[in-house]
């Protein structure tokens, strides 16, 4: 393929990689957020109530009077659990001076939450996931803006494959978010795109316009900055 089509074609797969890339990288970022996702419930939670409390019985005589009867077993046990955890949490603390009547209870200073270090493994990573998603999104840019009015006027050979294929790797790795397949598919990712820039440099190079060179240029820092270490 050559020209405009071919061109599109690229960027159309690439613009695909980068929403991707995207989702992956929002993915990892989000990952150590405090709060755990929600999970839905499960028939046996379901039945029982988001509190634990029983659920509805089947109808029998004397049924209600029972299921009222356990009702209050229930509340006067969490009620005591409750007054005796307060008042675990008090001698943990120290506080054991007494409230008097009517006087509210000082809340307790809640305890930071300790975060694990990245190790420097996990720390290449995402140094090597945010060059790829920068380069991409980079290479869209010039390739929309600079090298699509030029290719206009002087079309070139220019195959989609390796864009077809620098997304395929980018879906997978979607699916992996952890261990060495998804190291694996970083690493193939970024030499596809890798070699996407490098091809379009060589294309470039035998055009001896001047109206090239700025495109020439964009593409080798975004290169550059690609495989910085």
């Amino acid at each position: 393929m050559a020209g405009p089509a071919a061109l599109l074609k690229s960027l159309e797969h690439q613009a695909g990689a980068l929403h991707t890339l995207r989702a992956v990288w929002g993915g990892r970022e989000g990952a150590a957020a405090p709060h755990p996702p929600h999970s839905p419930l499960q028939p046996s939670q379901a039945q029982t109530g988001s509190a634990g409390r029983p659920g509805p019985a089947q109808h029998s005589p004397g049924g209600e009077m029972e299921v009222a009867r356990l009702g209050q077993v229930w509340e006067l046990e969490e009620e005591r659990k409750a007054q005796g955890k307060s008042r675990e949490e008090e001698e943990e603390s120290g506080d054991l001076t007494p409230l008097g009547p009517g006087e509210p209870r000082p809340q307790r200073l809640s305890q930071p939450r300790l975060v694990r270090p990245e190790t420097l493994q996990q720390m290449a990573l995402r140094s090597k996931l945010s060059r790829v998603v920068d380069a991409t999104s980079r290479l869209v840019e010039v390739e929309q803006i600079l090298l699509l009015p030029l290719i206009q006027q002087h079309p070139f050979p220019l195959h989609p494959k390796d864009s077809i294929e620098f997304r395929n790797i980018c879906s997978h790795m979607a699916l992996q978010r952890e261990g060495q397949q998804f190291e694996k598919d970083l690493h193939d990712a970024q030499q596809c795109l890798k070699t996407i820039i490098e091809k379009l440099i060589c294309s470039l190079a035998v055009f001896p316009s001047e109206s090239y060179i700025p495109v020439r240029s964009a593409l080798r820092q975004i290169l550059q900055n690609l495989l910085a270490m």
